[in-house]
């Protein structure tokens, strides 16, 4: 096998990237944003909420500069005790993507731990560049801290999670919070997080014209958040968490992400610079996922793995 061949899928999910190559193409430019906004919040959500006898308010929070965001806010109707406070930022390659994309996987903890969830549609690029996106977070993650007694959260148990950019967001709202001694962040979930500008892994140079959100698509996306600044030496920690050299004093992370997406080096590079640092991470890496493969395949064996992976490291930090 030639150097820098990529690595293989998994058997599992030949049938599913087939039957995707005709709706999520592996390449997104900057002509198919509009088509992917377009599509519709995640249907199962409603039903979730119904299911799980939680109850669904619909907020408006504020953002950078005093933009108004919209934010859902899940809860027990019988809430007792305060119980952690999860904000949850959805993927969508920094220029598109909806509140309700993937909150489903966290409101199980509702009903286990008396979590309180909060969802927000952060403002997206191009019509809204760095630093808007990680600031709208920050400013939520703030807001949550500041409204803990009102929302029933405990301060001290604030996590930040999201998938993709989202989680590319998560991880620089922790490092804005570091850098600014607040809101306290108790912990960090990153699932194939968006983290480094420059896509210049071997993992973004295997996975080009192949699977979901490739070489081609991560330049869109970055492209759209930080126009010229892209690449350059212009670029903040914060909006690109994968280029900070010091992870120290973070709160514990858990990084999740395929052995076959664009995000895998970064991921593992950032694993190791945080235990570098002497930072709490619990990193997998799953063989032959492509990105997003827990989304589009949930019943796949390696899917199920990574979400109860995920949910196995959460819920042993909720009971510490």
């Amino acid at each position: 096998m030639a150097d820098g061949a990529p690595p293989p899928f998994d058997p599992e999910f030949d049938e599913v990237l087939s039957r995707l190559a005709g709706t999520v193409p592996p390449a997104i430019t900057p002509d198919l944003i509009e088509g992917f906004r377009a599509l519709p919040p995640d249907p199962t959500v409603g039903g979730l909420v119904a299911a799980l006898g939680v109850t669904h308010e619909q907020r408006t929070v504020p953002g950078f500069e005093g933009a108004a965001l919209n934010a859902s806010v899940f809860r027990s109707p019988a809430q007792g005790a305060p119980g952690p406070g999860i904000l949850y930022l959805h993927g969508g390659g920094m220029v598109f993507g909806n509140r309700f994309g993937g909150v489903g996987a966290y409101l199980s903890y509702i009903a286990s731990h008396g979590a309180v969830v909060i969802t927000i549609d952060y403002r997206l690029a191009p019509e809204h560049p760095d630093p808007a996106p990680v600031e709208d977070c920050f400013a939520s993650a703030r807001w949550i801290a500041q409204h803990a007694d009102e929302l029933g959260v405990d301060p001290g148990r604030i996590i930040v999670a999201g998938q993709s950019a989202g989680a590319g967001l998560a991880a620089g709202v922790c490092l804005l919070a570091r850098d600014r001694d607040e809101p306290a962040i108790a912990a960090q979930v990153l699932v194939s997080p968006m983290l480094d500008d420059r896509n210049d892994t071997g993992s973004a140079q295997q996975i080009d014209g192949r699977g979901v959100w490739d070489r081609t698509s991560n330049a869109t996306g970055w492209s759209a958040l930080l126009g010229d600044r892209r690449g350059g030496d212009a670029v903040t920690d914060a909006a690109a968490p994968g280029r900070a050299i010091d992870l120290g004093g973070l709160p514990p992370a858990f990084l999740s992400v395929g052995s076959a997406e664009v995000f895998r080096d970064e991921t593992v590079a950032y694993a190791s610079r945080m235990w570098a640092g002497g930072g709490d991470a619990e990193l997998h890496v799953w063989p032959g996922g492509f990105h997003g493969f827990e989304n589009f395949a949930p019943q796949a064996a390696l899917s199920r793995a990574a979400a109860a992976a995920r949910d196995g490291w959460l819920t042993r930090f909720l009971n510490r």
